[in-house]
């Protein structure tokens, strides 16, 4: 074989939190931690990662704190010392207030978002688009492919923007594919080439703490709605 061409992306969505209490009232989501399994699932990630002896050129985050706590646990498992670099623009799909979704359009501002080949003017919770959120995440992806700095690079961000970038990945073209799952602290492995089309997309939505993912056959979405209801009294 030639020398290596590909570089390799590992892309994480952060761990489980907790977005609703008890009542179904939400927490302000950019200030959410990592709750019990969402720990778990982060330090079963970094395991991962110690067994086959990867090391990170560089972790990225979104900034929020999620994405922090999820990264810290990773490069404690792997024993790496990384500067975390924070990119707002990889945040999390903005929705809006909750409180104005009138009862009768609450599942598709909860779930259309994620629904198959999902239109660019399609919204999430009431807020900002699908294509709005393309705007800012595929020239990030761009940006970083241009730096020919690293080889093996880390990125830990949330479910709506990692579809975005796996349907990149897998189409080279501007979709959203939203039934791409992105179970809570999973990792997906992209290698990228020289050309701007050559993606090859190796592994996708591999959760450690549970490999084939039997729990459950609800989607994230599908459960944050059930646990809203309860506000509304539903």
């Amino acid at each position: 074989m030639t020398a290596q061409q590909r570089r390799r992306i590992y892309l994480m969505r952060h761990g489980s939190v907790t977005y609703f209490d008890d009542q179904g009232k939400p927490f302000l989501p950019e200030m959410v931690p990592l709750n019990e399994l969402g720990r778990a699932q982060a330090s079963a990630a970094g395991k991962v990662f110690a067994q086959e002896d990867l090391r990170f050129d560089r972790v990225i985050i979104s900034g929020l704190p999620r994405t922090v706590e999820t990264a810290t646990r990773v490069l404690a498992e792997t024993g790496q010392q990384i500067e975390l670099e924070r990119w707002p623009e990889l945040v999390e799909l903005r929705g809006g207030k909750l409180s104005a979704i009138p009862d009768e359009s609450l599942k598709e501002a909860f779930v259309g978002a994620f629904d198959g080949v999902v239109p660019e003017d399609r919204q999430f919770l009431g807020g900002e688009s699908v294509g709005e959120l393309m705007d800012r995440v595929h020239p990030c992806i761009d940006r970083l492919r241009e730096d020919k700095s690293w080889d093996t690079v880390l990125l830990v961000l949330h479910g709506g923007v990692n579809r975005a970038i796996l349907s990149y990945a897998l189409t080279n073209q501007r979709i959203f594919l939203g039934n791409l799952a992105q179970t809570a602290g999973c990792i997906n492995a992209i290698d990228v080439g020289e050309n701007h089309a050559d993606w090859v997309v190796r592994v996708v939505n591999y959760s450690p703490i549970s490999t084939l993912q039997g729990e459950s056959r609800h989607t994230t979405m599908e459960v944050l709605l059930e646990q809203y209801l309860k506000s509304r009294g539903s």
